[in-house]
């Protein structure tokens, strides 16, 4: 197997690590008052690791037989021009995302007002998931490149489980942490906390990839020479 390739997954496996889903909701529930409900929180990550293996693996696999025509459409006129107007509406959009700041509380209302234990954070990391699913580009990037690497159905789903694992390790390792250092660690998650939810990190990334897209788009219909 490509040691650069699973060298890419790994480093976009650590990006998508520091997402809403498989970071900052967990550090909430770490940081719930009272004694840390390990195996919530361990239920919780699952979920969401087997929501985005489940999701990841079905596009890959399914990209492979889409592929030539998805290609020979993106290569036409109309849609070169599509994405030229996608990417300057992105780029242009971004400027106007408010903070995430904003529904980390909505997110965390749900969780208090949840009595359904396991199963209502399991619901919570589903719909955090795929609240969340278009939005993370280095997975999506991710898929792309399983898609194109030609390695077989069997070696994907297992480069997908092991990408998937590696997005919730981070929460894992603070979770062993807060359990052996108790709330020596809860003022840092705190401040680590409140500063990725009230960062507007999305709307950096969502003006990059407009840039990107309106830039590449501008390229092929000889707007402007690269």
């Amino acid at each position: 197997m490509d040691v650069t390739l699973l060298g890419s997954l790994a480093v976009l496996a650590l990006l998508d690590a520091t997402s809403f889903g498989t970071l900052l909701i967990p550090i909430w529930l770490l940081l719930h008052p009272g004694p840390v409900r390990a195996g919530r929180i361990v239920a919780f990550l699952g979920t969401v690791a087997a929501f985005y293996f489940a999701v990841g693996v079905a596009v890959a696999l399914g990209a492979d037989a889409f592929l030539p025509q998805i290609t020979r459409l993106l290569d036409t006129s109309v849609a070169k021009w599509l994405q030229l107007v996608a990417g300057v509406a992105l780029f242009f959009g971004s400027f106007r995302l408010p903070s995430s700041g904003g529904r980390l509380p909505r997110w965390r209302e749900r969780a208090l007002s949840d009595d359904g234990g396991a199963a209502g954070l399991a619901a919570l990391a589903l719909a955090a998931a795929a609240a969340e699913l278009t939005t993370m580009l280095p997975y999506l990037a991710a898929i792309g490149l399983l898609a194109t690497s030609g390695l077989p159905g069997a070696r994907i789903a297992l480069v997908m489980a092991g990408y998937c694992l590696l997005m919730i390790v981070p929460a894992l390792v603070l979770l062993a942490l807060r359990l052996a250092a108790g709330d020596r660690i809860a003022k840092p998650l705190t401040r680590f906390s409140d500063w990725m939810s009230n960062s507007n990190t999305l709307a950096w990334i969502i003006g990059v990839v407009g840039f990107l897209l309106a830039n590449d788009a501008a390229a092929r219909l000889g707007l402007i020479h690269r």
